[in-house]
């Protein structure tokens, strides 16, 4: 039986307590005020898109906004407003998914570093070291020069990328936990290592990996988006924000509507969700809250 500090806490609040105050925390509200409606929308895609955002009117190319086509067109004639919409679609599951994938190696690479210490932390932590000493970017561009184009391993790019910054995250947590009571109770009772590692400390270490992993979601769709402009990750005819902007840039004096409004669409995205990683931030540790934006 664990025995962790409470069954009903996250890190250092109680659960009731962690809601009220994420309820009252203007930066989480903001934040979602702007993330769910740009989830629903690009979760539902075409069903709720009036065109198809694959399909050209040469003849209604560079339409301003406004009338038959509510956010204008492209160089094609394609629906902006279409566009936008499923565009989100590939960018929401990048982001979700490379941190998520993020956290499935790093989150054990944490927490094992910083448990076991001595050579193991030394060893995992100098290979953590080298991987975050070369720029995201340009470490997602290496990787994805080595495999084709495709949004699984825009995904797989950006995970790895992410790994580190996790994995020093959950150890630096780690350290904090590894020497409280209940933790040296479950070494007295002969527990296993993995069920220590995961009954014990990660549910009381799980405050600043939430907070770094709702931050990254947000770092993971910028990357994605610039990885489509350089034309590493979806290119045409996808409706994908980063290729959107990439083109638009070409066209940018016969339809500036063309680059505004994946652009604002990528804005509010990255800002809701930096929104909803600082005020996660303030109520799990308000001790270091706030600075993140």
């Amino acid at each position: 039986m664990a025995t962790n500090k409470s069954d009903s806490t996250f890190g250092d609040v109680q659960v009731p307590e962690l809601v009220r105050k994420l309820l009252s925390s203007r930066k989480v509200l903001l934040g979602l005020s702007i993330l769910m409606p740009v989830i629903i929308i690009s979760g539902l895609g075409e069903i709720v898109t009036p065109f198809d955002p694959l399909q050209t009117h040469i003849l209604d190319k560079y339409a301003a906004p406004g009338g038959k086509y509510v956010l204008g067109t492209d160089n094609l004639g394609r629906d902006l407003l279409s566009r936008v919409i499923v565009g989100g679609q590939s960018s929401l599951l990048l982001g979700f998914s490379a941190t998520a994938f993020s956290m499935v190696f790093g989150v054990p690479i944490g927490l094992i570093a910083g448990y076991m210490g001595g050579r193991v932390d030394e060893y995992l932590m100098r290979l953590m070291d080298i991987l975050m000493s070369i720029p995201i970017l340009l470490l997602g561009i290496l990787i994805l020069v080595a495999l084709p184009s495709s949004l699984i391993n825009v995904i797989f790019a950006i995970g790895v990328v992410f790994v580190p910054r996790i994995g020093r995250v959950t150890r630096s947590a780690t350290l904090s936990v590894s020497q409280e009571p209940y933790v040296m109770a479950a070494k007295s009772r002969g527990e296993s290592t993995p069920y220590i590692l995961f009954q014990e400390i990660l549910p009381n270490v799980m405050a600043p990996i939430v907070v770094e992993a709702s931050v990254r979601v947000g770092y993971a769709i910028l990357i994605g988006t610039s990885l489509s402009f350089l034309g590493l990750g979806a290119g045409p005819p996808n409706a994908d924000w980063g290729y959107m902007i990439a083109t638009a840039r070409n066209h940018i004096y016969e339809t500036p509507w063309f680059l505004l409004w994946p652009s604002l669409a990528l804005l509010l995205t990255i800002m809701a969700t930096n929104l909803l990683g600082d005020g996660l931030n303030d109520v799990l540790d308000p001790r270091t809250g706030g600075g993140r934006l």
